[in-house]
C-alpha cells in the first residue's frame, strides 16, 4: 500500500511545482553557497601546505628578506649555488597595472636554473622558450580564462610597455595568480639588484642549519609556508565558513517553510487517507521517503553548485591572500570527499530540525480534525508561542557566551545564538502585533486585514524570517566593513602625515637627509628605524620601531590608550626604559598601560609600557620606542624610512623625481602619500570582495525564497479570493489586501532586522574583530545604504505579492471561483 500512499502524497507537487522550486532553493543554494566556501578555504590551506609550485615541485622552503619590499642579494645566491645548493632557484615578483585584465602579479624566474626540476624533454623545451625575445609570458590557462585573456594576447602595462606575447600553460607548470616570465625582462621592467625570495626544495635539518648560519642581516629561511600563513589566515577563513553556515542556515529556514506549507496544504490528504485506512506508520515512511529524497537532490546539486561557486570565488580569494600575505594560491578546484561528507552531514542534521516537528505534527493530529480545512493554520498560534520559548533558551545561551567566554569562536557563537533567537522569536512577534492591531481597530474591513495578515504568517512567517535574518546579516556586515573602512582611513591619513617617504639603504639615508634639507620645499624630515627581533608565544617576530620628538611624530601616532606624559616619559634619555605597544600586541599579551613587562631577548626586562597605539592592518606585533633608546639597543643595525613633509603638495611629483634621479631610487624606494593611500585601500576593499559576494548572494536567495513563498501561498489562497472577488471586492481592494499585507509584514520585518543588523555590527567589531585581529574601533553608521538595502528588498516582497493578485483580477470572477473548487 506503500506505492499508493506515496504517489497520493506526491500528486501535490504536479499541482503545486512553485513548491518543488521553494524547497530546492532552499537546501540547494543553502548546501551550494557553503559547499563553496569549504571548497574555498580547503583549497587555499592545500596551497599552503603545498607552498611555491613550479614545474610540479614543490618548493617547501623559502629565503627571504624579514622586511616587506627588501630583497635577497644577488651575491648571497651565487654564494649558495657555489656551496652545492641546487635545489634553490631565485624568484622575482612584482605587482603590475595592465590595461586589458587589471592588476596582475608577475614573476620572473631562471629557465637554465630550473632545468634540473623539469619532469619531461616538452617542459624543458617550453622552459628555454622564455628565454627567447621577444620574451613570452606564461599565463595558467584558468587565470587567463577568468581575465578574458587569449593565447598570443600582449599586455599594456601602465607605463606604456608592452609584454608578451601570451602562452597559455597547464597548472604543471605554474598554478595561482601570477604570470610567469625569464628574469631578463623582469630586469628591464625593474631594474634592480636581488630577489624577491629563493626557493629551495628538500633541505635536511643539516642544511637548514648551515643555510642559517649563511643568511646575512635581515634574510630568514622559512619552511613550509603553511606553518606562518595558516594562522595568519585563520581569522579570513573562518569569517568566510561563518558567512557559508549563514547561508545555509537561511536556506533551511526556506526549506523548513516550504515543507511546513506542503504539509500544511495536505493535511486534508492525511486526514482522508487516514481514514481510508491507512496507518501513521505508512503514512510516516511515505514522508521520510520523500523527505529524503529532496535532500539526496539538494546535497547533489547543492554539492555541484557549490563546486561552480567556489571556482568564481577562488580568483578574489587569491588576490586577497596575495595581496595581504604573498601566499600563492591555485586557481583550480576538484570536488573532495572531505566537504561533500561535511555537507551531508549538516544537510542531515538541518533537515531534521526543518522536518522532524510538521512531520510529527501532521501525522499525530486526529484524522477527523484534519480534514477540516486549515485546522493547523488555526493553531500556528501555538508554533510561534513554543518558537518563543525556544527563542529565550538561546537569548540565554548568548548571554552565558558573553560572561563567561572571550573569543574569535565565542563571538561566533554568541552571534550564531542571536540570529536564531531573533528569527525564532520574529512570528511570534509579527502575529502578536497584528493580533493587538485587530483588537483596537473599529473598522470591520481593517480587523479583518490585520487578522487575516496574523493566519498568513503559518506560510509566510518562516520565509519572513529567513529573510529578515539575512536582512540583518547584510545590515551588520555593511555596517562591520564600512565601520573598518573609515576608521582605516581616518586611521591612515593620520599616519601618513608626511607627503613622501623613501626606503634607502641605510648608506645612503644620511646623504639624501642632507640633501632634502637644502631643499627649499622641504619643511620637516623624520627618520624612522626599524628592527625585528626573535619573539615567544603567539609572535614568530617583534618589530621594534624608532619616533622622533617631534610634535608632528606625536601626533601622528594615534593613541588609544596612555599614561599621563606618556609622550615624556618614552622621550626619557635617561635609564628608564619606555615602549608604546600596538592595540594587537597588547591584547594578545593582555598589557595595560603603566604595566612593567618583560621584552624578548636582546630587549631585556623591566620594561614601562606607556599606552597603546592603534595599528590596524598590520598582523604582527610591534613596538615603538624613542630614537635613542632604538639606537643603545641596536646602533645601526636595522632598516630606515625617511619622512619627508613638503611646504605645497604640488610640489610631490617634481620632488619626487629629482630625488630618485639625484639618488638612483626606484620606483618602490620613493613613494607618495595619496599612492600609498590608494594601495592600502585598494587590498582593503579586495579583502572584504568575497564576504560581500556571499552577503549578497544569501539575501538574494531569501528574497527569493520569500518570493516564491509568496507566491505559492496566494496561489493556495485562491478560493478566498475568488469567494471575497463575487462577494463584491474590486480588484483594487484585493490588490491593496495582497499588498498591504505583505508590505505591513516587509516593514515589521525591516524594523526588525535594522537594529538587529547594528547589534550584529556592534558584536563582529567588539568580539570578532577584536579576538580576531586585536583591532577595535568606533561603529559607524550609513542611513542611505541602509534606505536603499530595506527599500529594494521591500520591491521585491510587493512584486512577489502583486503576481498572483493581478492574475486573479485578470480572469473573471466565475472563472476564478471555479478554477479554485
Amino acid at each position: 500500500m506503500r506505492s499508493p500512499v506515496f504517489n497520493a502524497l506526491w500528486g501535490h507537487y504536479r499541482r503545486h511545482p512553485l513548491q518543488v522550486v521553494l524547497l530546492l532553493l532552499g537546501l540547494m543554494m543553502g548546501i551550494a553557497l557553503l559547499v563553496g566556501v569549504l571548497a574555498v578555504n580547503q583549497q587555499a590551506r592545500a596551497s599552503y601546505r603545498q607552498g611555491e609550485l613550479l614545474f610540479d615541485n614543490p618548493f617547501r622552503y623559502a629565503i627571504r628578506h624579514h622586511q616587506a619590499g627588501m630583497t635577497v642579494p644577488q651575491g648571497f645566491y651565487i654564494q649558495l649555488r657555489r656551496l652545492g645548493y641546487k635545489q634553490c632557484v631565485p624568484l622575482e615578483t612584482h605587482r603590475i597595472q595592465t590595461a586589458e585584465a587589471g592588476e596582475l602579479t608577475l614573476a620572473g624566474i631562471d629557465p637554465f636554473v630550473m632545468l634540473p626540476f623539469t619532469q619531461s624533454n616538452g617542459q624543458v623545451t617550453g622552459a628555454l622558450s622564455l628565454t627567447q625575445k621577444p620574451y613570452p609570458v606564461w599565463i595558467n590557462r584558468e587565470l587567463a580564462a577568468i581575465k578574458g585573456l587569449t593565447e598570443g594576447q600582449l599586455l599594456t602595462l601602465d607605463s606604456g610597455d608592452a609584454v608578451g606575447r601570451l602562452v597559455l600553460v597547464g597548472n604543471n607548470r605554474i598554478q595561482g595568480s601570477r604570470l610567469l616570465a625569464d628574469m631578463g625582462l623582469i630586469r628591464q621592467l625593474f631594474p634592480r639588484s636581488g630577489f624577491t625570495a629563493v626557493l629551495c626544495g628538500a633541505l635536511s635539518a643539516q642544511e637548514q642549519q648551515d643555510i642559517n648560519t649563511l643568511l646575512p642581516g635581515g634574510l630568514i629561511l622559512t619552511e613550509n609556508d603553511s606553518a606562518q600563513l595558516e594562522p595568519l589566515t585563520r581569522a579570513f577563513h573562518l569569517n568566510l565558513f561563518a558567512m557559508g553556515m549563514l547561508a545555509f542556515v537561511v536556506g533551511l529556514f526556506i526549506f523548513y517553510q516550504a515543507m511546513s506549507l506542503s504539509l500544511t496544504q495536505r493535511q486534508f490528504l492525511v486526514g482522508l487517507l487516514c481514514q481510508a485506512g491507512v496507518t501513521g506508520r505508512q503514512l510516516a515512511g511515505a514522508l521520510c521517503i520523500e523527505v529524503v529524497i529532496w535532500l539526496m537532490i539538494g546535497v547533489a546539486g547543492g554539492n555541484l553548485l557549490g563546486l561552480v561557486l567556489a571556482r568564481q570565488l577562488l580568483p578574489s580569494v587569491a588576490v586577497t591572500l596575495n595581496d595581504l600575505y604573498q601566499a600563492n594560491i591555485a586557481l583550480t578546484t576538484g570536488w573532495h570527499w572531505q566537504w561533500g561528507v561535511l555537507s551531508l552531514v549538516i544537510a542531515v542534521l538541518g533537515t531534521l530540525l526543518a522536518c522532524g516537528w510538521p512531520l510529527m505534527r501532521l501525522i499525530g493530529t486526529q484524522p477527523i480534525r484534519l480534514t477540516a480545512h486549515m485546522t493547523m493554520v488555526r493553531g500556528s498560534w501555538r508554533e510561534f508561542i513554543w518558537q518563543a520559548g525556544m527563542s529565550g533558551v538561546f537569548i540565554m545561551a548568548a548571554v552565558i557566551v558573553y560572561f563567561v567566554d572571550h573569543s574569535q569562536f565565542a563571538g561566533f557563537v554568541l552571534i550564531g545564538c542571536l540570529l536564531v533567537a531573533a528569527g525564532l522569536i520574529m512570528p511570534f512577534l509579527l502575529w502578536a502585533v497584528f493580533k493587538a492591531i485587530a483588537r483596537t481597530l473599529t473598522s470591520p474591513r481593517l480587523r479583518w486585514f490585520f487578522s487575516d495578515a496574523a493566519a498568513s504568517l503559518s506560510y509566510r512567517g518562516v520565509a519572513a524570517m529567513a529573510f529578515m535574518l539575512a536582512l540583518a546579516a547584510t545590515i551588520g556586515m555593511d555596517t562591520m566593513v564600512g565601520s573598518f573602512r573609515q576608521a582605516t582611513q581616518t586611521w591612515l591619513s593620520q599616519r601618513l602625515a608626511a607627503d613622501i617617504y623613501v626606503q634607502p639603504a641605510t648608506a645612503q639615508a644620511a646623504a639624501i637627509a642632507n640633501w632634502a634639507a637644502e631643499q627649499p620645499e622641504v619643511t620637516e624630515l623624520w627618520w624612522r628605524w626599524r628592527q625585528e627581533v626573535p619573539a615567544e608565544l603567539k609572535e614568530h617576530t617583534l618589530q621594534v620601531l624608532s619616533v622622533g620628538r617631534s610634535d608632528g611624530e606625536k601626533q601622528s601616532l594615534p593613541m588609544k590608550q596612555h599614561i599621563d606624559g606618556y609622550w615624556s616619559a618614552l622621550q626619557n634619555n635617561g635609564t628608564e626604559k619606555v615602549f608604546l605597544a600596538s592595540e594587537s600586541l597588547a591584547l594578545k599579551r593582555g598589557w595595560q598601560p603603566g604595566q612593567r613587562v618583560d621584552l624578548p631577548l636582546r630587549l631585556g626586562e623591566n620594561w614601562l609600557m606607556a599606552g597603546v597605539y592603534y595599528d590596524y592592518g598590520n598582523p604582527y606585533s610591534q613596538i615603538f620606542v624613542s630614537d635613542e633608546q632604538w639606537h643603545r639597543l641596536f646602533q645601526q643595525d636595522g632598516k630606515v624610512s625617511l619622512a619627508i613633509h613638503l611646504d605645497n603638495k604640488d610640489h610631490t611629483s617634481v620632488f619626487q623625481s629629482s630625488l630618485q634621479e639625484t639618488f638612483g631610487l626606484k620606483s618602490n624606494q620613493v613613494r607618495d602619500n595619496a599612492h600609498i593611500m590608494a594601495q592600502a585601500l585598494a587590498v582593503f576593499d579586495r579583502t572584504f570582495v568575497v564576504t560581500a559576494t556571499l552577503g549578497k548572494l544569501t539575501l538574494l536567495v531569501s528574497i527569493g525564497g520569500l518570493f516564491i513563498a509568496t507566491i505559492a501561498g496566494e496561489l493556495s489562497r485562491q478560493r478566498q479570493f475568488a469567494l471575497l472577488r463575487c462577494m463584491g471586492m474590486t480588484g483594487k481592494e484585493l490588490a491593496l489586501l495582497g499588498g498591504g499585507q505583505l508590505a505591513a509584514i516587509g516593514v515589521l520585518t525591516a524594523m526588525i532586522a535594522l537594529p538587529l543588523g547594528l547589534l550584529l555590527a556592534q558584536l563582529l567589531i567588539d568580539v570578532v574583530l577584536k579576538y580576531s585581529f586585536g583591532w577595535t574601533m568606533p561603529v559607524q553608521f550609513f542611513p542611505l545604504q541602509y534606505l536603499l538595502t530595506l527599500g529594494t528588498a521591500l520591491t521585491a516582497l510587493l512584486l512577489a505579492g502583486a503576481w498572483p493578485v493581478w492574475r486573479l483580477v485578470k480572469r473573471s470572477a466565475m472563472l476564478s471561483l471555479r478554477e479554485a473548487f
